[in-house]
């Protein structure tokens, strides 16, 4: 991140402090996300072009090319909700908060990441605690976390890995969700920066995920920690407060 800021600013970032780092990085963060919202507008709307005058080939050619172009829609649309959520995280934090019951989160994350686990051979299950009571959070956020752990996770296992996603009552009137993998883990010595963004040691990572998978635990006044699980493999452990949602009576 340091490296990041002092080629933007012009100067030496080490000697700022953690918060100023983490203000300018988001002022970045915004002002990258604006020049990049442009293109990206042009570029759809010529992919729309394109996909009239494709209507206009014959069959074999408008087959072949068609896939092609909604790869491409595909990726830009993709694109679009990355600069939507550097929007979001450059500003202040806003949460929509509902009822939330986690076992189908964790459900709907196991789910979404299943072709990509299947693809690498991995196990990825998911398991709830009976009888978990609704906990107060902003759903798409949160699985929003949990995904860039699973991710994070699957990319740390070999093949025929193992993958777990647990939900189960904490201590002091919390919930905890855990994501559990059985690679490598994580060197003591990395367990603080790897939260940094744009910190990676993989060639496939961005260095963004865990940052931002942090940012929205902590705007739900939890807390977001890696240790060594019992059995090996790294254990990312996200703590909740067990806030009760609101009654519908009178």
């Amino acid at each position: 991140m340091e490296t990041i800021l002092s080629q933007a600013l012009g100067q030496d970032a080490a000697q700022l402090a953690s918060a100023e780092k983490r203000l300018l990085l988001s002022r970045l963060l915004a002002r990258l996300a604006h020049e990049v919202r442009n293109p990206l507008s042009s570029l759809d709307i010529h992919v729309q072009l394109l996909q009239e005058d494709l209507a206009q080939l014959d069959p074999p050619t408008r087959q072949r090319m068609g896939g092609r172009l909604d790869i491409i829609r595909g990726e830009l649309s993709r694109l679009e909700s990355i600069v939507e959520h550097f929007l979001k995280l450059a500003g202040p934090s806003s949460l929509t908060l509902e009822a939330v019951a986690l076992p189908e989160v964790c459900g709907d994350v196991c789910q979404l990441m299943l072709p990509e686990a299947e693809a690498r051979a991995i196990r990825l299950v998911a398991q709830a605690e009976a009888g978990m009571p609704p906990a107060l959070a902003d759903a798409g956020q949160l699985t929003q976390a949990l995904l860039n752990l699973v991710i994070n996770a699957l990319q740390a296992v070999e093949r025929g890995g193992l993958v777990e996603l647990r939900a189960h009552r904490g201590p002091d009137d919390s919930i905890q969700i855990e994501v559990h993998d059985d690679g490598p883990g994580i060197p003591v010595e990395n367990r603080t920066a790897i939260f940094d963004p744009f910190y990676t040691t993989k060639k496939e990572g961005t260095g963004l995920g865990l940052w931002i998978a942090q940012q929205i635990v902590v705007a739900h006044g939890g807390t977001l920690q890696v240790g060594d699980a019992p059995t090996g493999g790294a254990l990312f452990t996200i703590q909740l407060p067990l806030r009760k949602p609101p009654s519908s009576d009178g």
